[in-house]
């Protein structure tokens, strides 16, 4: 930087530069890293890794209630959580790739509508069915 300013004799530069680097070291600072956030295997929502433990356990018991109101038809295999092996010595996760597992998982739960192919929770699916039409052709 000292080698620059010397170098250069317009002022205006040598401020602007310094200016520009001022702001980016500023900017640097400012960033904030997200916490990781972890997908449920279930709903397919978007947790933090504290706060998947707790709602877990809650979404599959909300699961086992709302499967068991469905007609026959419709009732889906329990979920089951994806297993993902460790990678690293220390014992971590891939989260990626846990993630991608649970994604995986939550979307096996869809159900398609029979009429526009539209994939749903089965509740979901018994309420869209109700206004699906079929498209009619010219």
């Amino acid at each position: 930087m000292i080698a620059f300013i010397q170098s250069h004799s317009d002022s205006k530069l040598i401020l602007r530069t310094i200016f520009l680097l001022l702001h980016h070291c500023y900017l640097q600072a400012k960033v904030k890293r997200q916490p990781p956030t972890v997908i449920c295997y279930i709903c397919g929502r978007e947790y933090g890794t504290k706060s998947i433990s707790i709602h877990e356990p809650q979404c599959l018991k909300k699961w086992y209630q709302e499967n068991d109101n469905l007609p026959k038809h419709l009732r889906r295999p329990e979920p089951k959580k994806p297993e993902v092996r460790t990678v690293q010595a220390k014992g971590f996760y891939d989260l990626h790739a846990l993630n991608e597992a649970a994604w995986t998982s939550a979307q096996a739960q869809l159900v398609p509508c029979d009429i526009c192919g539209r994939t749903f929770l089965p509740d979901g699916l018994i309420i869209h069915q109700r206004s699906c039409k079929p498209k009619q052709g010219k």
